[in-house]
């Protein structure tokens, strides 16, 4: 089952992805070029929007869940790419302590970390879960819906090392993104930590990423000879915003103004008849929350206090002063009539598959992370290492190349990301 694109509008994307498909050796050579130049962060999901005249990254997670959605035949993929990214941080692999969400009820993030363990134990690593949960004092077993079991384990800090009671790691492998700090456990350890912890939500910021898929869109689209903005959302941050006190929102309204006016006058060069609209969210956090569809700048200025209370918190309770205006892109891709959109998985430098994120309750227009959305896997690894030229453009193969390619774009931005936030 593969979502359908359903505007008629689809001449630019066509073009793009023929541009993509006609320059393959030449993407890859560069690509090459770009991992060889760079550390890769161990794991990454990029959401992408397809409006059917644009196809761009949206946001880019360096803890990615969902690993439990992607295409079960997949999992080799998984498995291979693992083994390269631990074995350049630790040629021996002793093992592998992976620290997760502090969630015991989430049984749909549990899964995703049952799939992690399963991946790096079929990479030939051991691996075993430490808790950052106080409660968690001795091992805990967890029976998940699938008929697997995860054990959460305490764990122990001896001098500059993180393990368990019998379990002396070479990698730590984070897939809790640190929203609410980096805990003291976690500092100045000698293991590896990935992916780093100046990666997580309390340091980085979500602008940051956009500051350096420019550069990298840029590069790219003098590659290939195109427009950049046909894969590149505009964007703007507005600071010391508090929505609860209803301060700094003559800041958001321009900032707002500002970037669709920047859209229309695009859309006006490409003849889009839509309507332009952005994307107003916390610039740091993840979990879709503090998410907001805009089409006018009075629309800020005018929030009621539902709104304003949605909007002022983020994950594990923080307050929200730091926000993003993003160029919105439409999602022109259904499945049985309900809004989708692509999410893909890479393992290191590796795409190793994905999902589409559906909503049957969401507009073409509205964030689809969101409750209620359900997840169809695709086997996009396949599509992205073997496109077919004999094709048309916005066939399957084809399409999810463009998808690989545009996602790794953000990858190698997260790359860049990370090395100037170490710097």
């Amino acid at each position: 089952m593969v979502p359908h694109l359903t505007t008629a509008l689809n001449g630019p994307l066509l073009d793009l992805e023929r541009r993509i498909l006609k320059a393959q050796p030449v993407i890859e050579h560069w690509f090459r070029t770009q991992w060889l130049e760079r550390t890769i962060p161990f794991y990454t999901s990029v959401d992408l929007r397809n409006c059917g005249f644009k196809l761009a990254p949206v946001d880019t997670n360096l803890f990615p869940g969902g690993f439990n959605n992607l295409n079960p035949d997949f999992l080799p993929l998984c498995v291979q790419a693992a083994q390269s990214a631990i074995e350049k941080i630790c040629p021996e692999a002793r093992g592998v302590l992976l620290i997760p969400e502090n969630h015991t009820r989430n049984m749909f993030y549990l899964e995703n970390v049952a799939q992690i363990a399963l991946i790096i134990k079929q990479a030939g690593m051991k691996v075993r879960i430490g808790s950052l949960l106080p409660e968690i004092v001795e091992p805990a077993v967890i029976q998940l819906p699938s008929g697997n079991a995860l054990t959460l384990e305490p764990l122990v800090r001896r001098g500059r090392r993180l393990g368990l009671a019998d379990f002396d790691p070479c990698v730590v492998l984070l897939n809790n993104d640190l929203s609410a700090g980096v805990p003291d456990i976690l500092r100045n350890l000698d293991q590896a930590v990935l992916p780093p912890l100046a990666a997580g939500w309390a340091t980085r910021r979500k602008s940051q990423h956009f500051a350096a898929y420019d550069r990298v869109a840029d590069e790219f689209a003098k590659l290939l000879d195109i427009d950049p903005w046909l894969i590149n959302p505009y964007f703007a941050t507005c600071g010391k915003v508090d929505f609860q006190a209803r301060t700094g929102e003559e800041c958001l309204a321009a900032k707002v103004d500002a970037i669709l006016n920047k859209m229309r006058t695009k859309y006006a060069e490409y003849g889009v008849k839509d309507a332009p609209f952005v994307i107003v969210k916390a610039d740091a956090g993840t979990y879709g929350m503090g998410i907001m569809t805009v089409k006018d700048a009075s629309e800020v200025r005018n929030l009621n206090r539902k709104q304003r209370n949605k909007m002022a918190v983020g994950k594990e309770g923080l307050q929200v002063h730091d926000v993003l205006v993003q160029e919105g892109i439409y999602t022109f891709e259904s499945i049985d009539d309900a809004v989708a959109e692509p999410v893909v998985y890479m393992v290191d430098h590796f795409v190793v598959g994905g999902f589409y994120r559906v909503h049957t309750g969401r507009g073409m227009d509205e964030n689809l992370n969101a409750p209620g959305m359900h997840f169809v896997p695709q086997a996009i690894e396949t599509c992205c290492a073997f496109p077919n030229p004999d094709c048309a453009p916005d066939d399957t193969p084809n399409r999810f190349y463009a998808y690989g390619v545009v996602a790794r774009l953000a990858l190698v931005a997260a790359a860049v990301e990370l090395e100037e936030m170490e710097a």
